[in-house]
């Protein structure tokens, strides 16, 4: 059995809050025009200086330790088919080696970054590695 360096209700909350930042486009139609009941829509999808949704994630993930932030970055890539289950601790040691800059900017840039990291998570746990 492998012990991650926080909880899997973490990563599922953290995989529900990367899908609402992920959801989101840039703000580029200043005029909706068309219905104006249809506007609101329109307007939730798209970033707004106020949104603090992308900050919060930024900071929830750069706070973590680099234990925490490895461990991510491999349930990452191991959802990704880069890396199977059972070589989990040479994963986490190829995290933290590669690791560049912030790891929540890697992570954000990745447009499937939530469907990467529940994949990761259910592999772990189909593979017995982890309690479901």
């Amino acid at each position: 059995m492998i012990e991650l360096p926080f909880d899997t209700a973490e990563i599922d909350a953290l995989v529900v809050r990367f899908k609402s930042v992920m959801a989101r486009e840039g703000l580029d139609i200043p005029d909706l025009g068309g219905n104006a009941s249809d506007d609101e829509v329109t307007e939730m999808l798209q970033e707004t200086a106020g949104d603090l949704s992308r900050d919060e994630i930024t900071q929830e993930i750069e706070t973590m330790n680099d234990d925490q932030q490895d461990a991510l970055v491999a349930l990452f890539w191991i959802g990704r088919g880069d890396a199977e289950p059972e070589s989990w601790a040479k994963t986490c040691r190829l995290a933290r080696a590669r690791h560049v800059g912030r790891v929540s900017r890697y992570l954000l840039s990745k447009p499937l970054v939530a469907t990467y990291l529940a994949d990761g998570l259910e592999a772990m746990q189909t593979s017995g590695l982890l309690d479901p």
